[in-house]
């Protein structure tokens, strides 16, 4: 009876192809083929949400587990320490919870309350989660000093003022400002980072050695950005509302930085150490200085090939930009008559010569003076006329 079945329908499939005419009979014929070309096993199938972001964190959670166990048959002394924060717990969310809780907790601030709040944060919010094992990764691929992700998770006060400042920020939001505000001002006292709970972090965050990094209530800081030490992102004064610094992805922040104002600094930008930037950053350049210049002029500023956050170079363009001249010690009193002789004596006699104009600015005149200079591959000999008949001899050595 099936076969019966299906005869009458291919029967009345060959009898509509020869009705519609042999055209669409053989589309339809090309369709059919193409179609049974395509194994099951090959077609695209997509990945259920959730599930990647779950083999991470079991991931991460395992190796983190591994690796205190090794550290504990290396030191025995440390398996209480080990245990509390890392083998007794079942999860990384509760292991965070409970070693921030530790380490912000108070004689009036209880442990165990703290605890419970931080979990009940962590469980509940995914995002979180990646954003922590996010910054995990980040600071064991970006800091040479980091040995283990276990390593970062217990002693890295960078990453935890990070984590706790992302449990305040979410507080925040939830309209438990008090609350909030409390943790802030633990964080700062125990890790010398004070993160106000209104700032808003992306992922994969490195603060590294963390001391004395400020961050203003309205300031946003993009994905894997890397900041340093003594890094302040703050106000320009008393100005309320949308006062603070907006950081690109990739941004890669020297320590002792300032960067003030509601100012976007570009994505793959690098800020050198030191540095006071009070104006927009354009993306992948580099500024340094106070106040910050761009790195190869306004009009034609050095571009990055690289993200700086990710491969942690401070000094690359920015040491170019230092290669000026520098001053020797000079000679007063020579008489201009005796220039060509000072030149002979002081350059090589198979030298060439090139005579270039430089400026002057006398700082007692005030004035502008054009005077003549004599260059050679590695010195310059600078004649600054100071009287009528008196010349200041410089030399001036080339950086290489």
């Amino acid at each position: 009876m099936m076969m019966r079945r299906c005869s009458l329908v291919s029967l009345s499939r060959k009898q509509a192809s020869l009705r519609l005419g042999l055209f669409i009979g053989q589309n339809q014929s090309l369709v059919t083929a193409s179609a049974k070309q395509v194994p099951e096993t090959q077609k695209s199938v997509k990945p259920k949400e959730g599930v990647k972001s779950l083999n991470v964190e079991k991931d991460v959670w395992l190796k983190m587990q591994e690796e205190a166990r090794v550290d504990v048959t290396k030191e025995p002394l440390l398996s209480t320490y080990y245990n509390t924060s890392i083998l007794s717990h079942t999860s990384l969310q509760t292991a965070l919870a409970n070693h921030l809780a530790v380490k912000l907790a108070t004689a009036t601030l209880p442990s165990g309350a703290l605890s419970a709040l931080f979990a009940a944060v962590l469980e509940s919010d995914e995002d979180v989660m990646d954003a922590v094992k996010s910054d995990l990764r980040a600071v064991k691929e970006r800091d040479p000093a980091c040995v283990t992700h276990v390593h970062c998770f217990l002693n890295f006060k960078g990453f935890l003022a990070c984590q706790a400042h992302r449990l305040a920020h979410k507080l925040w939001l939830q309209g438990r400002k008090v609350v909030a505000v409390t943790i802030q001002n633990r964080v700062s006292e125990v890790f010398a980072v004070d993160i106000h709970p209104g700032a808003e972090i992306g992922s994969g965050i490195l603060l590294d050695h963390a001391t004395g990094i400020v961050v203003g209530e309205t300031a946003v800081i993009g994905n894997n950005v890397s900041i340093l030490h003594g890094v302040t992102l703050g106000g320009t004064g008393k100005v309320s509302g949308d006062r603070h610094p907006k950081i690109g992805d990739g941004v890669l922040i020297g320590a002792g930085t300032c960067i003030l104002g509601n100012i976007r600094i570009g994505d793959g930008a690098k800020i050198g150490a030191g540095s006071v930037v009070i104006k927009d950053v354009p993306p992948r350049t580099t500024v340094v200085g106070n106040p910050a210049k761009l790195v190869g002029g306004k009009n034609n500023p050095l571009k990055l090939d690289n993200i700086p956050s990710f491969t942690m170079d401070h000094t690359s363009h920015i040491s170019d930009f230092y290669d000026y001249y520098c001053f020797a010690p000079f000679k007063t009193g020579c008489n201009k008559n005796k220039k060509s002789q000072l030149v002979q004596s002081s350059t090589p006699n198979n030298a060439k010569h090139k005579m270039i104009k430089i400026r002057w600015i006398v700082s007692r005149q005030k004035k502008i003076r054009w005077i003549t200079a004599v260059s050679t591959e590695s010195t310059i000999l600078a004649y600054f006329r100071i009287l009528p008949d008196v010349v200041m001899v410089f030399s001036l050595r080339l950086i290489r």
